[in-house]
């Protein structure tokens, strides 16, 4: 019962956060400035997520040509940009990676 309960306040907590900007925002008016700002939010938020994860290999910075994440992400990047089609980013992403995994793990 108590999980469910954590759960349950868990996601209150979320829904009302999310909701009060809206409301918020709903009843204020937001300066241009602000407001072409907030659109590059996203954005930067999934880079400090994901760039990490590219370019750290065991805790260590590993920005060489055998760190299989860094090249599957430099494919994403590529794909994302070329294509702008989310599916086929991912998916490239993916099979590059896990192919670069499997050709560094019999060289090893």
């Amino acid at each position: 019962m108590t999980l469910w309960l954590t759960i349950f306040a868990a996601g209150l907590i979320t829904y009302a956060t999310r909701l009060s900007f809206i409301l918020l925002f709903e009843r204020i008016q937001i300066p241009a400035w602000l407001r072409r700002a907030l659109r590059y939010v996203p954005a930067a938020v999934l880079s400090a997520i994901i760039l990490p994860e590219l370019v750290f290999q065991d805790g260590t910075l590993a920005v060489t040509p055998t760190n299989p994440r860094l090249l599957a992400g430099i494919v994403a990047i590529l794909i994302a940009w070329r294509t702008k089609n989310i599916l086929l980013t991912l998916v490239s992403g993916m099979v590059t990676l896990w192919i670069l995994q499997a050709i560094l793990q019999r060289l090893s």
